[in-house]
């Protein structure tokens, strides 16, 4: 399974990016997928994540309301829309995919098995 992160930028706080992430290499409806990041000096972090199905999400308390994933398993494409972005949104944003399919687990970096190349996002104040 390989995973394509793009969509990354530089933007002006309060503005909005939209990241994608392509999967390839195995039935795309078999895998939950989440959405990481890792700042400058920091460890990685959840952001967020989607069901195999598309119809559970999680969210990180720090965007909520402001971020929102989404999937199309006809295209093999999970996108992550972030408005509002805050300097502190900075980071390399990664996105990784599991075969749980439990809602628990979504939120457990330990059952994501694959994991794509990261895009860089950067917001400035």
């Amino acid at each position: 399974v390989q995973l394509q992160a793009s969509g990354g930028g530089s933007v002006q706080a309060g503005g909005s990016l939209r990241l994608s992430c392509a999967v390839s290499g195995s039935t795309f409806s078999r895998y939950a997928v989440g959405w990481f990041r890792q700042a400058p000096g920091k460890e990685r972090e959840i952001v967020c994540a989607v069901s195999r199905s598309g119809s559970s999400t999680y969210y990180i308390d720090t965007v909520k309301g402001r971020f929102t994933i989404s999937r199309d398993n006809a295209r093999n494409t999970v996108f992550l829309q972030m408005d509002s972005l805050k300097p502190e949104d900075t980071a390399v944003y990664s996105c990784a995919a599991g075969t749980t399919r439990y809602i628990a687990d979504l939120t457990r970096t330990a059952i994501y098995d694959y994991w794509g190349q990261g895009t860089k996002v950067t917001v400035s104040s």
